[in-house]
């Protein structure tokens, strides 16, 4: 009786479908193309682009693609109006036929006026020549104001454009509607407002010059790099190569030489600022809220003592304000945040704001113009990553940080004087914000292992205002495809170090199977791997539905856990972060899902450097090394960034030796895949050439592929870009299935 009753309940469950039918096959990945090109439907739609907060962050404005030209709108919160401001469709370039496009644009202070970025040439990582065309907003009017510049912004006040050309400064007055030359003395590798390769590389920025708050001044820096060795590449194109010359300062060598000047704009004369290079940098330059009062970031060569100094526009004359002295090095921007100034000068008050780390964490201090600190803001054992907006006004600062946990990021605001610290973001994640400039509102694009992007318009009193993005094709996708998600995981190493990392699980995975596995790292110093966050990684994913396990950790030199954890590496590159991959993959290891016999590393750039040096000097554990773009001896590489890390040479002569990949080429056991690009300006190939004799001396072979037209990437289209990956995929299948 009761296996009847059992029998037809079952016969009604299946009747009405309640999950006894089959279970839907998921679709797979065709081929490994189909699988890179199919990176945006895992990262889904991002919300509003090129967002612009105008009116004092009351508005922002936005690049809207939804008709088949783009265009440019304007949002407001309170309101929530949202308003054309410009639409492309029927506009041609003045006095052309042809259709009117632009790369990028700016906002005047007032938000009357916009300045395009048009016919963008690309130069270095950051910088490229352009046109640029000024925009009215009332009368809809298109000017050509600058042509071949590097770089343009428009006054304060909105009467002058100020632009480069060719290593000179200019600016085009509105009301005379003529261009006036400020500098002349320009030549080859020697220039007024423009950075060379290594200055904007390893400092970030690349506009070389700022105008003053009230529109009366530009400072800038003069590079002077006729000194420094040329670096010669060439993609071998044509019958005869066509070498490009890039001056390229590496370890030891002579650096560009830099002064600062401020150009007094109605005048036309140029006054130098009375800073003492000595052989050091001057990485930042801000105005303070005095009117013609210069801010001055010092750094001496080791980077490891900071100098900030007040000069007087009109005399030059200057004072040192702060100074702060480090056993290692001191940072100035975090290149892999994207955030671009650690000082801020609010505009209404006669302090400012510094994110330093000196007692161990970043946090926020906060002094008067004398130099005196008036109280440390944030403190803790947790890092302040970047200070989003400071409403002096109401005496607020708005920051993002690790509090809740290093694999996380969230908004915070707190008062001036450290006080009423509130967490305002509250998803589970990884968030990256927008906040106005007066702290009204923010924008908060976050997502979690579990959750595809979100993207929402918040009020910092807590609103949500409105919903961007929840990305519901993205779960659509993943529900009907074959989709790893990215499990959390962390164990404590041999030496009781706490490691934070994720694994990737392959495709019906069975724990009582074994699997090869893919470690893939970059681990340079300051950077992280590992978060909370959505697995977007269309690589990755392949490699999963293949069969394989992918694994990443953040290893110590990692930003995110405090200055002990990220700056054990210092003067020591590879030793400390290559132990921290050996242990991780012994970890995995010792699971019963993962063959220990089976394992590859896998890196591109600072990443090509530890999977080369960690298969090198660990040569039992890594069967096979997948090695892109790597530097392989820190000698070879520019002297702001080794010496930032590594210490100057004559000081660690032995610690540079002991680094480099090369001085382990015997003791190669497994497979080693490198790829590298000729025109690489980066990582000169140079770096792999010297690996490869290195290994060649000691009877060691290895597998090479040069792309000759790439950059630092390799890859140079999406042919070659599908056919790199697909080496890389080729040979773990070869050497490791």
């Amino acid at each position: 009786m009761i296996k009847r009753k059992l029998y037809m309940l079952l016969v009604v469950l299946m009747c009405f479908g309640y999950g006894f039918s089959p279970a839907q096959k998921k679709e797979e990945y065709k081929n490994l193309k189909e699988a890179l090109y199919s990176g945006s439907k895992l990262s889904g739609g991002s919300g509003p682009q090129s967002v612009n907060w105008i009116d004092g962050g009351d508005r922002f404005s936005y690049i809207s693609s939804e008709s088949e030209t783009p265009e440019i709108r304007s949002y407001n919160p309170k309101t929530q109006s949202d308003d054309l401001i410009f639409k492309a469709e029927g506009v041609n370039f003045p006095g052309q036929d042809k259709a009117f496009e632009y790369t990028s644009f700016q906002w005047s202070k007032d938000s009357k006026y916009i300045l395009f970025q048009t016919n963008f040439r690309p130069v270095w990582r950051r910088s490229g020549i352009s046109d640029f065309y000024f925009y009215s907003v009332k009368d809809k009017s298109l000017k050509l104001v600058a042509k071949d510049a590097q770089t343009a912004e428009i006054s304060p006040d909105g009467t002058k454009v100020g632009y480069e050309r060719d290593g000179n400064l200019f600016i085009f007055d509105f009301a005379t509607q003529k261009e006036t030359q400020l500098t002349f003395d320009a030549e080859d590798y020697f220039y007024n407002g423009r950075f060379g390769w290594a200055y904007e590389e390893e400092f970030g920025l690349a506009q070389a010059w700022i105008w003053s708050p009230d529109s009366k001044y530009i400072a800038f820096w003069q590079s002077d790099e006729r000194e420094v060795p040329i670096f010669q590449m060439t993609d071998y194109a044509g019958q005869h190569a066509r070498y490009v010359n890039v001056p390229y300062p590496k370890v030891g060598d002579i650096n560009p030489s830099v002064r600062i000047g401020v150009l007094n704009v109605a005048r036309k004369s140029t006054q130098w600022m009375d800073v003492k290079l000595d052989g050091g940098y001057i990485p930042r330059l801000y105005w303070t809220s005095k009117p013609g009062q210069l801010a001055i970031v010092h750094l001496n060569r080791k980077q490891n003592h900071l100098k900030l100094f007040f000069n007087n526009a009109d005399t030059g004359a200057g004072k040192l304000i702060i100074e702060e002295k480090s056993e290692t090095w001191i940072d100035i921007f975090d290149f892999f945040a994207g955030i671009m100034h650690l000082f801020f000068f609010p505009e209404d008050k006669e302090e400012f704001l510094w994110i330093s780390d000196r007692d161990g964490w970043s946090h926020i201090y906060r002094y008067d113009y004398s130099g005196k600190t008036l109280n440390q803001v944030t403190n803790g054992e947790w890092e302040v990553t970047r200070v989003e907006a400071v409403d002096s006004k109401n005496g607020v600062i708005y920051f993002t940080s690790t509090e809740a946990s290093p694999l996380e990021r969230h908004l915070y605001a707190v008062s001036f004087e450290g006080k009423d610290k509130k967490k305002l973001t509250t998803n589970r994640g990884k968030h990256h914000l927008d906040v106005a400039p007066n702290g009204r509102y923010y924008i908060d694009s976050y997502s979690n292992t579990d959750t595809p992007q979100q993207v929402e318009l918040l009020s910092t009193k807590g609103k949500m205002l409105k919903k961007f993005e929840n990305n519901d094709d993205v779960k659509k996708f993943t529900s009907d495809n074959f989709y790893a998600p990215k499990e959390l995981i962390s164990f404590t190493t041999s030496d009781g170090q706490k490691l934070d990392g994720y694994v990737i699980k392959p495709k019906n995975f069975d724990p009582d199977k074994q699997y090869p596995l893919v470690l893939n790292i970059y681990g340079g110093p300051g950077a992280q791997s590992v978060y909370d966050e959505y697995a977007t990684n269309s690589w990755e994913q392949y490699l999963a539905q293949e069969g394989y396990i992918i694994a990443s950790v953040n290893n110590r030199g990692s930003g995110g856990y405090g200055s002990a954890f990220e700056k054990v590496v210092y003067r020591n590159l590879g030793e400390t972060e290559s132990r921290d991959f050996v242990e991780t993959v012994k970890y995995l290891a010792s699971q019963s899902w993962v063959d220990g016999d089976r394992m590859a590393i896998r890196g591109h750039s600072y990443g090509g450097y530890m999977s080369s040096y960690t298969m090198l000097n660990h040569p039992d554990v890594f069967k096979v090394s997948l090695v892109g773009a790597p530097v392989t001896d820190w000698r070879l590489y520019d002297s702001i960034y080794a010496e930032r890390y590594m210490d100057l040479l004559e000081d660690n002569e032995q610690g540079y030796k002991k680094s480099a990949s090369t001085a382990a080429a015997g003791n190669l056991k497994g497979k080693m895949f490198i790829a590298h690009s000729a025109m690489d300006e980066n990582v000169h190939m140079q770096n792999t050439m010297q690996l490869v004799k290195a290994l060649i001396d000691n009877g060691k072979d290895a597998d090479l592929r040069i792309y000759p037209p790439g950059a630092h990437g390799v890859a140079y289209d999406g042919v070659s870009y599908v056919l790199l990956y697909s080496q890389y995929v080729n040979y773990l299948d070869e050497h490791l299935k």
